[in-house]
């Protein structure tokens, strides 16, 4: 795609499945990408596709601050960040302040820490483009999911109002909103609760238009797209990528 060959990108949460499909992505456009993840890349799967992956926890104001000043020196200044990183409690109307505190310190504050200092180099390389993962939980309720769907909500107003704040300086804000991604998350989550695997991605799937569930590379390919020229004139957007999940 247009404008990305040489361009520096972070991507967090890069060891998860979206995350790692968006890497790959990037990586095969020619972009020279960065990773946060808690996680170690203990099987040298980022290390093979050449990223420069540090393990961080992004909810801690210090170590975004190390991380992010050493992916400029190793790397470069970061002109595409791709906000991936998420924690997943699903609760209700009953979700404790320990649940609160735990969702909302990544999903949200965390995010927001990533992006104050990835903004901050992109306004020294002159522009860039930011991609906040929110999801179709960022567009409807749901039961028992108040917990995530409010992160995912918040994520679209923060594209928005980031995308007015930044505009002046050649950044552009967009949010990327999944339907239901056929993961291994969601394969743990199956077995964690003992759900049927098949019985399960069925019923998933009958709730898109399309009748499955989507791939990580599909994610991956639009998130390509936010962070190249081809989105120029896109920014404060909400780009749905839900096999017309919302549609129904």
């Amino acid at each position: 795609m247009r404008g990305l060959k040489n361009k520096v990108a972070l991507v967090t949460g890069g060891l998860g499945d979206l995350g790692l499909a968006s890497i790959r992505r990037l990586v095969e456009e020619g972009v020279r990408v960065a990773s946060f993840d808690l996680k170690l890349d203990a099987d040298g799967i980022l290390s093979r596709l050449g990223v420069f992956h540090q393990s961080v926890d992004i909810s801690q104001e210090s170590s975004v601050e190390a991380a992010c000043r050493r992916v400029r020196d190793e790397v470069g200044p970061i002109q595409i960040l791709v906000n991936s990183a998420a924690r997943f409690v699903f609760r209700g109307v009953d979700a404790t302040p320990g649940e609160w505190n735990d969702i909302l310190s990544v999903n949200v504050i965390g995010t927001t820490l990533v992006t104050q200092r990835a903004v901050a180099q992109m306004k020294e390389a002159g522009g860039g483009s930011v991609i906040n993962f929110s999801s179709v939980s960022g567009f409807v309720g749901q039961a028992n999911f108040s917990t995530y769907n409010a992160t995912k909500f918040a994520l679209r107003g923060l594209t928005k109002c980031w995308a007015q704040d930044l505009a002046p300086h050649g950044i552009r804000v967009n949010s990327l909103c999944p339907g239901y991604i056929y993961t291994s998350a969601f394969v743990n989550s199956c077995q964690k609760l003992g759900l049927d695997l098949v019985e399960e991605d069925r019923r998933a799937s009958a709730m898109h238009l399309l009748g499955r569930q989507g791939r990580p590379e599909e994610v991956a390919a639009a998130v390509a797209f936010l962070a190249s020229d081809d989105s120029s004139f896109m920014t404060g957007s909400d780009l749905v990528v839900d096999g017309g999940y919302l549609a129904k």
